[in-house]
């Protein structure tokens, strides 16, 4: 057998970018165009243009002043034009030599001396000029763009690229009037007299059919992946009259808000069901989504299932930890259950204990970080899954945690609790365990409708009684002093104070105050105060022991860097400030201020910016600082970080796996997102092999990230 041929570096690069099938590469659409379809002369061009003239070397010499460099000038008969490359081999300065005649094109910059071009590029002059705009692609530096480009064009000639639209769907769609091919060729290799805006903005005919395409590609993946989810088999978890549900809402030492009571009625109906729950749980910070995962996790528990809660750090683990052991575990020790502990920093002695209960079942709720999906954990019997701040974990993590479901030895010896429920390893599937996700970042619309097609959602819309508004005020990183004093009265009143900073050293890229400083600082000009510093590269036990202080009321005042964003609650904090807040995100501002505000003491939230050398904000940074100073509404707050970031950063694209979208924009593109999202259950209904050919084009492999 031969031996298989070696790939070329340009190869292993397509492969690298993901352009391994010709699908993949006929929509590697180009990032800009360039016009090489013409010739101008430089007494016609002006400043600033990206001309192509063509023209003979009548100089060609080395200069060292300011710093070496090649200086070539040109003349093509109407004006003369200085090249400078300040990097260059030999074999370009022949090329270059005196006599050559050229065909060069760059950037025009004038003055004094006459026209410049720094590094244009270059080739013999003559030949015919393209038909068509030329192409650039993303690419890396092992793949030149003409290989890109011969490789872009193979790709679409051999490519299936034949309709998947269904016949007479869909007709009165603006994109109907261009076919797939037809866009793609265009899109790849536009007409001069295209005007660049239509293109740029991506409001040209052959955008939209590929914009349409993939919406309705996204939907069919999330639709089917919602079919397939329903149609897999869950434990049937129905809270009992007189059950440990009820217990512990009889033992809150507070009443649930009306909110609260409707989104526990919604989870409750799915656990019931023998359909696998899906559901994002999502509330605004502080609007008390835990006892609603509690209140879950008793109606599993009490059911004879386990329940595992993932939250991403472990300050926040630790938060969930202590509230769930007060609430739970007092009605649970008398049953012989436990509240299990999981992170990647216990003592050995401490894990193989946990792993033991888990393993056994006697661990009846499961409580860690990353730590619950590693291989070493064997649940005896995992029914229901809940995952805090959702969006911060990895796909890949997610859908291991489910899989937990069906990991333990020996699985297949526990008694399901119906006879039609499946047992692990009996027939082809196993069984599904209740997915509940949080977050508190609200997520709007477009995104519910998009990402978020195949999840039904509940949304928590009133904080409970109690909780301070938080007047949040814009102050330049020039009154420090003046918010060092404002600290000193809310200490001397007996509040606590968080002081957050966004480094823990300095960075020459960012020049900012690092948060070992600031705690100097502040425990200088606050004497017989309590400063603590909390940061991520603390060993846990210090952190714990940090956050004892704060929470117990000893230490006055917490410097830490994000590690407290989320899940902490102390009510006697009713100050934060947040140092060159120009430099947060909105959501985690948002969360940020939500640490405060939990008592009923006045409280406040300081964001510190600093306008920088220039002296004024970017307009992203004020933006986001505006938004926060006009609205505390966690809805407003997403709906305008969606509008500053889009919506792959606002998901944490690198985070999620799911195949964003590339080409249509939610802000603008909603009657099609309708669009799609109304074709969708039809074509599969009606036309499966047309839907199938359809997500296996645009999404390959990927669409399995979806279920998670």
């Amino acid at each position: 057998m031969p031996e298989p041929k070696a790939l070329s570096a340009p190869q292993k690069a397509l492969l690298k970018l993901g352009l391994g099938r010709d699908i993949d590469l006929a929509l590697h659409l180009p990032l800009r165009y360039e016009d090489e379809t013409r010739i101008v002369k430089l007494r016609d061009a002006r400043e600033g243009d990206i001309a192509q003239i063509e023209a003979t070397v009548t100089a060609c010499e080395i200069v060292y002043r300011p710093r070496r460099q090649l200086m070539v000038t040109v003349d093509d008969g109407s004006d003369t034009c200085v090249l400078r490359f300040f990097s260059f081999y030999p074999s370009q300065q022949k090329a270059l030599a005196v006599g050559s005649r050229l065909r060069l094109r760059g950037e025009l910059k004038g003055g004094f001396l006459g026209w410049q071009m720094v590094h244009p590029t270059y080739k013999a002059a003559g030949g015919e000029l393209p038909a068509a705009l030329t192409p650039v692609y993303s690419t890396v530096a092992t793949l030149p763009q003409v290989y890109l480009r011969k490789a872009v064009l193979g790709a679409l000639a051999r490519a299936d690229l034949s309709d998947t639209f269904p016949p007479g769907v869909g007709e009165t769609l603006r994109a109907r009037v261009w076919g797939l091919r037809e866009a793609l060729a265009f899109l790849h290799q536009p007409a001069p007299d295209v005007p660049l805006a239509a293109l740029e903005d991506r409001s040209h005919p052959a955008w939209q059919r590929l914009k349409a395409e993939e919406l309705l590609a996204q939907q069919l993946s999330q639709l089917e992946s919602k079919r397939e989810r329903a149609a897999l088999r869950s434990p049937a978890l129905a809270a009992s009259p007189r059950g440990l549900h009820e217990r512990l809402l009889a033992a809150l030492p507070f009443q649930l808000t009306l909110s609260q009571r409707r989104v526990g009625e919604e989870i409750a109906r799915d656990l019931a069901r023998t359909v696998p729950m899906h559901r994002l749980l999502q509330g605004d910070v502080g609007s008390g989504k835990t006892v609603v995962a509690a209140l879950a996790a008793a109606i599993a528990i009490d059911a004879g299932w386990q329940c595992a809660l993932m939250a991403p750090t472990e300050i926040l683990a630790e938060q969930h930890f202590r509230k769930l052991i007060g609430w739970l575990e007092p009605l649970l020790s008398p049953l012989g259950l436990r509240v299990a502990w999981l992170t990647g920093s216990q003592k050995k002695k401490e894990r193989v204990e946990m792993l033991s209960l888990v393993a056994s079942g006697e661990a009846a709720l499961v409580v860690g970080t990353h730590a619950v999906i590693q291989d070493q954990v064997q649940f005896r019997r995992l029914g229901l899954v809940i995952i805090d701040e959702q969006h911060r974990f990895g796909v890949a993590q997610r859908l291991a945690l489910r899989s937990k479901a069906n990991s333990a030895p020996g699985a297949e010896n526990v008694p399901a609790p119906t006879p039609a429920l499946p047992r692990a390893g009996e027939g082809d599937s196993l069984f599904e365990p209740h997915l509940l996700m949080m977050s508190a970042t609200p997520i709007p619309r477009t995104l519910a409708m998009s990402y978020y097609a195949d999840l039904d959602v509940s949304t928590i819309d009133e904080l409970p009684p109690g909780r301070t508004p938080v007047v949040t005020k814009l102050i330049a990183d020039s009154r420090r002093d003046e918010v060092t004093q404002r600290i000193r009265a809310q200490v001397a009143a007996g509040r606590q104070v968080y002081w957050v900073c966004p480094l823990i050293e300095e960075s020459e890229a960012l020049d900012l105050t690092n948060a070992t400083a600031t705690h100097e600082a502040l425990s200088a000009a606050l004497p017989g105060v309590m400063v603590g510093l909390l940061h991520s590269r603390m060993p846990p036990a210090e952190k714990r022991a940090v956050m004892a202080l704060f929470t117990s009321g000893q230490m006055g005042v917490l410097v830490s860097t994000t590690v407290i964003e989320v899940g902490v609650d102390v009510a006697n904090a009713s100050l934060m400030v947040i140092e060159h807040a120009e430099r947060f995100g909105l959501s985690q501002l948002h969360q940020l201020r939500g640490r405060v505000g939990r008592g009923a003491a006045a409280s406040a939230c300081v964001l510190l910016y600093s306008a920088g050398d220039a002296g004024r904000l970017g307009e992203t940074a004020r933006a986001r600082l505006k938004a926060m100073a006009e609205t505390a509404d966690g809805f407003e707050i997403a709906r305008r970080d969606l509008d500053i970031r889009g919506p792959g950063e606002f998901l944490g694209a690198r985070q999620s796996g799911a195949p964003l979208l590339r080409f249509a924009d939610l802000a603008t593109d909603t009657p099609l997102l309708e669009w799609a999202r109304n074709l969708a259950p039809l074509m599969l209904d009606r036309y499966p092999e047309l839907a199938r050919r359809h997500t296996t084009r645009w999404l390959g492999g990927k669409s399995q990230y979806l279920k998670a």
